[in-house]
C-alpha cells in the first residue's frame, strides 16, 4: 500500500503520456476519441492550466500572497516567445528561454515594489501592473503585440515536428511535460525548508521575523519563482493556441486561476491541479453546449458561477476534501 501511495503518480503520468495512442471514444465527455485533435487540444489545455493553477498557489495557498498580476508573467511568456519568433526571427529554442527569462526579471522587479507593502494593498499593487500589460498589449504597444485582435504566431521558426494539425499529440504531450515540472518543482519547494518558511509566512509573518528571518527575502522568492512558472505556461499557451491574445494579459486570467486554486483546494498537493483541469474543461464544454440550455443557462459563465458557490458551499476545502473526508469515513 505504501508503495502504491508512492509512485501512483507516476502511473499517472504514463497513462496520460498514452493517451494519443488510444482510440477509445467516451460518447458526451469529448466530441471524439481520445486520440483526435480535438480531444488532444483540449487535454492539453487542461493539463496547461492545472500547472499554472499548481504555480499560483504557490503563491496563494502555500505563501498567502494574493496577487492580482499573475496573468502579467503568463502574457511576458506568450508574447515575448512569439515577438521574439515573429519579430527577431530567433528558433523556438532561444526565444522560449528568452521568454522566460523576461517573465521571471519582470516578476522580481514587480515583486521586489509590491512586496513592500502586505494585504489588499499588495494586491491593488499587482493588480496595476498586470492592468499595465494588459492595456500595452491592447493598444499594439510598439507595433509588437497587435492589438486587439492578437499577434499570431510564424510557425516558420518551430520545428516542424510542432506544426499543424496532425503534429497535436506531440502539443499535449509538450503540456503534459510542462505540468510534470511544474508539479516537481512546487513539491521540492514545499518540502524544503524554505517550503517550511512559506507555510510559516501563511500563517503568521510576525512569528518568522522573530525568528531572525527575513520574511520579505522568502516572500520575493516565491513570487519570482511562481513568476518564472508562469512565463513558461505561457510559452506553452502559446504553441497550443498558434498565438499571443490580449486575453491572457488581463485581470480575468487571474481570476481565473484564482477560482481553479479555491475549487480544487489551496494549498494541497494536487487540488490546484484537479480544479485547473475540471475548470478548463467546463468552461470548453459549456461554451459549446451553452446554445441549446434555456434562459441565463446560455451563458457558461452564469453555469460556472453556479458550480463554484455550489462547490464552495458543500466542499469549503476544495476538492481535495473529497479524499479527506472518504479517508476520515473509511477510518471511522
Amino acid at each position: 500500500m505504501t508503495y502504491l501511495r508512492r509512485y501512483w503518480p507516476i502511473g499517472a503520468v504514463a497513462v496520460l503520456a498514452f493517451l494519443p495512442y488510444a482510440g477509445i471514444s467516451v460518447p458526451g465527455v469529448f466530441d471524439g476519441p481520445l486520440n483526435s485533435p480535438g480531444t488532444l487540444q483540449l487535454l492539453a489545455l487542461c493539463l496547461l492550466f492545472g500547472g499554472l493553477a499548481t504555480g499560483y498557489d504557490l503563491l496563494f495557498g502555500r505563501t498567502g500572497l494574493l496577487s492580482f498580476g499573475h496573468a502579467l508573467f503568463v502574457a511576458l511568456g506568450a508574447y515575448g516567445a512569439d515577438v521574439l519568433i515573429g519579430k527577431a526571427g530567433l528558433p523556438l529554442a532561444v526565444a522560449a528561454p528568452a521568454a522566460i527569462l523576461l517573465g521571471t526579471t519582470v516578476a522580481a522587479a514587480v515583486g521586489a515594489i509590491a512586496l513592500r507593502v502586505t494585504g489588499i494593498a499588495f494586491a491593488m499593487v499587482t493588480l496595476a501592473f498586470a492592468q499595465v500589460g494588459a492595456i500595452l498589449a491592447a493598444r499594439d504597444a510598439w507595433g509588437l503585440t497587435g492589438g486587439d485582435e492578437g499577434l499570431a504566431l510564424d510557425v516558420s521558426g518551430l520545428p516542424s515536428g510542432l506544426v499543424g494539425v496532425v503534429n497535436t499529440y506531440k502539443l499535449y504531450w509538450v503540456s503534459l511535460a510542462y505540468l510534470v515540472i511544474v508539479m516537481i518543482v512546487v513539491r521540492r519547494t514545499v518540502s524544503s525548508p524554505t517550503g517550511r518558511v512559506l507555510a510559516g509566512l501563511r500563517d503568521d509573518e510576525r512569528r518568522v521575523g522573530v525568528l531572525g528571518l527575513n520574511p520579505y527575502a522568502f516572500k520575493l522568492f516565491a513570487f519570482v519563482l511562481a513568476g518564472a512558472l508562469a512565463a513558461a505556461g505561457g510559452v506553452v499557451h502559446l504553441l497550443l493556441v498558434q498565438g499571443a491574445d490580449p486575453k491572457i494579459a488581463g485581470s480575468e486570467l487571474t481570476l481565473s486561476l484564482l477560482v481553479m486554486v479555491v475549487l480544487g483546494g489551496p494549498g494541497t498537493r494536487y487540488g490546484p491541479l484537479l480544479g485547473g483541469v475540471l475548470y478548463t474543461y467546463l468552461d470548453y464544454r459549456l461554451t459549446h453546449v451553452a446554445g441549446g440550455l434555456p434562459g441565463p443557462l446560455k451563458q457558461p459563465l452564469f453555469v460556472l458561477g453556479v458550480v463554484f458557490i455550489l462547490a464552495v458551499y458543500f466542499f469549503p476545502g476544495g476538492i481535495a476534501q473529497l479524499r479527506l473526508t472518504a479517508l476520515r469515513r473509511a477510518v471511522g
